[in-house]
């Protein structure tokens, strides 16, 4: 599946007319160049399901640094890496089951 739309399920299944007033999806830039995604677990099927840490170091411009903390996915990479970060939270995520398929 598209990773886009693996995104948009996830999100879309928490928009419940509260969640989404609080919590939700985050993507900026960084000035390196890069990219920085966070992603609110508060009221998610993700709070407290471990996490381990990546890190992948390819060069100056190839990386990325994924973590949970404080009840946030963040994930950090280089400027092509945004699709590979919204992976490893996706794969994560899905490993948990808590990714519908999208309709």
């Amino acid at each position: 599946m598209d990773v886009l739309a693996e995104l948009q399920a996830w999100m879309a299944s928490h928009c419940d007319g509260e969640w989404e007033h609080q919590y939700g999806v985050t993507i900026d830039t960084l000035d390196n160049p890069g990219w920085s995604v966070k992603i609110d677990l508060k009221d998610t099927k993700l709070l407290g399901v471990a996490f381990e840490e990546k890190t992948v170091d390819r060069s100056e411009k190839d990386w990325l640094a994924c973590r949970v903390r404080e009840a946030t996915f963040e994930g950090y990479g280089g400027v092509f890496n945004l699709r590979e970060i919204l992976e490893v939270f996706l794969g994560w995520a899905n490993a948990s089951g808590a990714v519908p398929r999208p309709t």
